[in-house]
């Protein structure tokens, strides 16, 4: 079983900044792309960045140049900076990781809790 659990949503006033984190644990082999996705009331879940085993990212278009995502492979871990945070950056933060377990013998798609970011305008 592999669970991911967050970390580091909050309240913050616009043009601050907040850490997520979110580390995995349990019967893993091998985590492979790990991304953050949001989702605020009434929405989609979308991306909000992604970071492959090699470390190549990407960004939603909204967030580039203040989000930075980034991994800790020993610890199965990945983060998001945020910076010059904006009312609409306001939603539900969800961490997911795909990973092989089992030895390797299965490869699924994981994602964490959930973790609250509001920004106050």
């Amino acid at each position: 079983q592999v669970q991911l659990v967050e970390s580091g949503g909050g309240l913050v006033q616009a043009g601050g900044s907040l850490r997520l984190s979110c580390k995995a644990s349990g019967s893993i082999f091998r985590v492979t792309d790990m991304g953050w996705y949001r989702q605020a009331p009434g929405k989609q879940r979308d991306l909000v960045a992604s970071i492959t085993s090699d470390g190549s990212t990407n960004y939603a278009d909204s967030v580039k140049g203040r989000f930075t995502i980034s991994r800790d492979n020993a610890e199965n871990t990945v983060h998001l900076q945020m910076e010059s945070l904006k009312a609409e950056d306001t939603a539900v933060y969800y961490c997911k990781m795909f990973a092989f377990v089992g030895g390797g013998l299965s490869y699924l798609a994981y994602w964490g809790q959930g973790t609250q970011v509001t920004v106050s305008s």
